[in-house]
């Protein structure tokens, strides 16, 4: 009887998963994206001073002019928060906010760049979605076994969390190292020196003495990490100086 139930358990789980797949679509996570965007506006300070914003937008913009549709063509929303914590993050539906506290590291227009393309490129290569729906599958199994077992956890009321989970959630290794790429392509094409992303992870180091950040808390800028920015390099350089030739010349102060 025990093997017998076990195997309804498991079966149970399996057909909740495979029928629940894609759990959250990418609209859902836009719209809980807008309402987490809003909630930080008004629940964190905002920076004031205009020469801040203006540099700010100055980049990300630069950033932005070189996406391709769907994401060129969105009215991104861009704000700087007066917090003195080395963060920035994008969110879907084109939301972009960064810490003033990042300048104790990025400290120049091509380190800022850096930055922001690395967290837009989360965005465009659906790094929010993989992980929403990774989670809220293993979340669907439990809420499938409770099921099985004469459980009430509520699955609509698990589904429509699901996208503030994904959008709380860490990058995995995979994710961070694929937007530091995509990231260096974004920078270098908008005509900011991709060799500056190499100095920013460095000063990131120095800032937190050895420690990771807390933009990095669970990816820490390694050895390794710097190694394949370098490795990308050569592609980006070119990217850099076709974009420099095509008169893409930043000047973001």
């Amino acid at each position: 009887m025990r093997v017998r139930k076990a195997l309804w358990i498991c079966c149970g789980v399996a057909l909740l998963a495979a029928c629940a797949l894609p759990l959250v679509s990418e609209t859902q996570l836009e719209v809980e994206s807008a309402n987490q965007f809003q909630k930080m506006r008004g629940q964190m300070p905002v920076a004031t001073d205009a020469a801040t914003r203006r540099y700010v937008n100055c980049v990300a913009n630069a950033i932005i002019a070189e996406l391709e549709p769907p994401y060129s063509d969105r009215l991104w929303e861009i704000e700087v928060f007066d917090e003195d914590q080395l963060n920035a993050f994008a969110m879907p539906g084109g939301k972009i906010g960064v810490f003033t506290g990042i300048f104790k590291a990025a400290k120049t227009q091509d380190q800022l760049a850096a930055v922001i393309g690395h967290e837009v490129a989360h965005v465009t290569q659906h790094h929010a979605l993989e992980r929403t729906n990774r989670e809220l599958t293993q979340e669907i199994g439990i809420v499938g076994a409770s099921a099985v077992l004469g459980g009430n956890r509520n699955m609509a009321d698990l589904i429509r969390m699901g996208a503030q989970i994904g959008l709380s959630l860490p990058y995995g290794r995979g994710q961070e190292s694929e937007a530091d790429i995509v990231g260096l392509k974004y920078m270098a094409d908008a005509g900011f020196d991709p060799r500056a992303a190499v100095q920013l992870w460095k000063n990131m180091e120095a800032q937190n003495d050895g420690a990771p950040p807390e933009w990095l808390s669970t990816h820490p800028s390694s050895d390794t990490r710097i190694s394949r920015l370098i490795e990308a390099l050569p592609e980006a350089l070119e990217r850099y100086n076709a974009a420099r030739a095509a008169g893409k010349v930043p000047r973001c102060r």
